[in-house]
């Protein structure tokens, strides 16, 4: 049996971790205020040409269907709205931000082709109950981040944890709740707490697995069906991918008809290729 891990444990890590450009960060804990010099922010976010282009490229995608094509940040701004933009550059920060590390049998294609889908399902499935579209998608595009801090932090251990999977034909939690005694939703609070992630990030982040807890929040219970649904369409194609339980609770809140499900797939499924492919250049 493997060292157990505390909590402590990965929050001594953190610092260690690679860290999301300053500007990505001041957008991050700026997400639940509405005071912020827009100009200001366009202008530094300008300045990183790699960050740039990708959220251009997001911006210019079918996922949101503009008659313009935007060439800056600052028209980016104007049509789509400075929460979508700032959502666009938080995910073309987060996604080159891991490196890939040497843990074996981890594969960190996957791990973002997953999160990338349960973003864009998540998307769509906030647009059917009219919430937050954008909050929706950074929670569904970080839902997971705490298996990469584990990964990145501990890569020995969590190999284990790979392996213990495999063996067991386990859900991920259960694997890393036996081998290493701390799971990725902890870790991912951990990190949430440390990159000064809103309230509702960390909410969506800490319930997604448990909806129907009591102050987890809806945006959680859209993540929590996003996850489940995008495991059952098999988008990523892991071999022996295992589709989790979905909460009642969390299903009959989202009242979900059969022709909502099917266009709900669809829609994933068109959203999904086009963000994969910008997002993972």
């Amino acid at each position: 049996m493997s060292a157990t891990l505390t909590y402590d444990d990965v929050v001594k890590n953190l610092d260690d971790l690679p860290s999301l450009p300053a500007v990505v960060m001041e957008l991050l804990n700026s997400i639940d205020q509405e005071e912020i010099d827009i100009a200001v922010l366009a202008k530094k976010v300008s300045h990183d040409q790699a960050l740039t282009a990708k959220t251009l490229r997001l911006a210019n995608s079918s996922l949101f269907g503009l008659q313009v094509k935007v060439t800056t940040i600052q028209q980016a701004i104007t049509f789509l709205g400075f929460q979508s933009t700032r959502n666009l550059i938080t995910a073309a920060a987060v996604t080159g931000c891991f490196a890939d590390k040497q843990c074996p049998g981890f594969d960190h294609r996957t791990f973002w082709r997953h999160s990338i889908a349960t973003a864009a399902c998540a998307k769509v499935l906030a647009r059917h109950v009219r919430f937050n579209q954008d909050y929706a998608f950074t929670a569904g595009l970080l839902h997971d981040i705490g298996r990469l801090v584990l990964v990145s932090s501990f890569p020995e251990l969590y190999a284990e944890v790979i392996v213990y999977q495999k063996d067991k034909d386990c859900y991920t939690l259960e694997a890393e709740r036996a081998v290493i005694g701390i799971d990725h939703v902890e870790a991912g609070l951990a990190l949430a707490e440390h990159w000064n992630f809103s309230d509702t990030m960390r909410l969506a982040i800490a319930g997604h697995h448990e909806p129907e807890k009591p102050g987890a929040g809806f945006l959680a219970t859209i993540i929590h069906v996003a996850d489940a649904v995008v495991h059952g369409l098999d988008l990523v194609q892991k071999p022996d991918d295992l589709v989790p339980p979905v909460s009642t609770v969390a299903w009959q809140a989202l009242n979900l008809s059969e022709e909502t499900c099917l266009h709900l797939f669809r829609e994933t499924e068109l959203q999904y290729e086009e963000i994969a492919m910008v997002l993972l250049a």
